[in-house]
């Protein structure tokens, strides 16, 4: 991974804060859930990840982590251990309202941690999941007490438009209309934006019944949720029929009436490339270098739920990861000129008529890149050529049982990761143990070995 330079006095800040504010990336959306259940599990879940995100700062080696939830000590050490980790903290808040920098400002030993990091230099990094406003009042709030706080993975308060813009399922379909003569391969499925439930139901239901299909997309849902996919006989033949049925569904939730909709047309899917969703990573560094990161085949559900991905050489073909790549470095430039800097990615549908279409970009880090950091920490920059790579944040327990992380770590041991062989599997999230799931990463040798030691992962937990 890059590491910024930071050209004051040529110094680097001694510590790293490191903020996870995954519910702050989709903040309206959550919020506008009328299901107050499914609100609090979203809020829960995404709080759950965020001892897997130790691993997205495998490279650091003095961080402050602040994180929604505390992290299991035995699990602290593991990862410690698996670095070579020293000067590694974590600090919660006393309070845990899904928007963690409103948290911080509201805690005032978190907050007074933060200051502390920054030592008698008052100088910190301040890096974060996305680049939320609320991480930019707090950046704000900082510097109000004299910090100079450098954001190396962030863009300025006055491009901070781009992170929701382009991150967007409109805003990415925008930009692709308008790169149609500069990059012909840059192409989304055929569809159209439109306001409110009624419209977006009587469009749908038309493309509907001439397609046998059709996809209805929030703004900016996250994981599955605000994803509509309707496929050959889920919904009535008969135009009225087909219409009220979509209707009834988008007028059960709020957000669809507050946000812009994307309809588009059902894509059938070509499974045998990627996966059916091959996917490509960049990171703009603060000096506007767009830099390619890693490629893979996103692990994806039915319902349109993204687990994990499968990452190595040969997932996709030379030809279709050079388009990939091509694509992603012309939306990058794209994104570095409006003002962007950090991680982002471009998901991908491969399609059985043999097109790949864009479905979205996520501009913020992404379920990939503590898989991304790892990697490059225990293989190297070519790490895509000398280990092959799956992982799950996620993975369903196949039972109901209590799981802790000493348990998991028992039951898994004999194939946990080994720096001697370089292959086997890696821990990477226990919070999420309390609703019988948990998060690894697998290496193996190639791509039979890591599928035949996910495949033993599988049986161990079942047994």
């Amino acid at each position: 991974m890059n590491t910024l330079s930071f050209p004051e006095n040529g110094k680097v800040p001694e510590t790293t804060v490191y903020i996870f504010n995954l519910s702050e990336d989709v903040w309206p959306f959550i919020s506008a859930m009328s299901d107050t259940k499914a609100r609090l599990f979203e809020i829960q879940e995404n709080a759950d990840l965020g001892d897997r995100d130790l691993f997205s700062c495998a490279d650091e080696n003095r961080v402050l982590f602040v994180l929604p939830e505390a992290v299991d000590e035995k699990f602290l050490q593991y990862y410690l251990a698996l670095f070579g980790k020293h000067n590694i903290r974590v600090v919660v808040p006393k309070k845990h309202t899904g928007v963690i920098c409103e948290d911080i400002l509201e805690d005032d030993d978190t907050l007074d941690a933060i200051i502390t990091a920054a030592n008698g230099s008052k100088r910190l990094a301040l890096t974060s999941y996305t680049t939320s406003e609320q991480f930019l009042k707090l950046i704000e709030e900082l510097r109000s007490k004299g910090l100079t706080i450098i954001t190396p993975d962030a863009p300025e308060e006055e491009d901070s438009w781009t992170v929701n813009f382009f991150g967007s399922k409109s805003g990415i379909r925008q930009l692709a209309g308008a790169s149609r003569g500069a990059e012909p391969d840059f192409i989304m499925p055929e569809g159209m934006i439109c306001m409110g439930v009624v419209d977006a139901a009587k469009i749908a239901a038309k493309k509907y019944i001439k397609e046998h299909g059709v996809v209805i997309k929030t703004n900016k849902g996250h994981s599955g949720s605000g994803v509509l996919l309707f496929e050959e006989g889920d919904l009535p033949e008969e135009y009225p029929l087909c219409e009220q049925a979509i209707l009834d569904v988008l007028q059960q939730d709020a957000y669809w009436g507050m946000f812009p909709i994307v309809i588009e047309s059902f894509i059938a899917v070509n499974t045998a490339v990627g996966g059916g969703f091959p996917d490509v990573e960049f990171q703009i560094l603060k000096n506007g270098r767009v830099d390619y990161l890693y490629y893979g085949g996103m692990r994806i559900t039915k319902q349109g739920v993204f687990k994990g991905m499968e990452i190595g050489s040969g997932v996709v073909s030379d030809q279709m990861l050079a388009r990939m790549i091509d694509t992603g470095f012309y939306i990058g430039e794209q994104y570095r000129a409006a003002g962007y800097r950090g991680y982002f990615d471009v998901d991908f549908v491969a399609a059985k008529n043999g097109q790949l279409y864009v479905t979205e970009s996520n501009v913020r880090r992404t379920g990939g890149t503590h898989v991304f950091v790892v990697a490059e920490q225990l293989f190297g920059k070519d790490f895509l050529y000398r280990t092959y790579i799956l992982f799950n944040n996620l993975y369903e327990l196949p039972n109901k049982q209590t799981y802790t992380f000493e348990r998991i770590y028992s039951i898994l041991e004999p194939i946990l990761f080994s720096k001697e062989t370089k292959e086997g599997v890696v821990i990477t999230c226990v919070n999420a143990l309390s609703t019988h799931r948990f998060g690894y990463i697998i290496f193996g040798s190639n791509k039979k070995r890591a599928f035949d030691i996910e495949e033993k992962m599988i049986e161990l937990l079942s047994t």
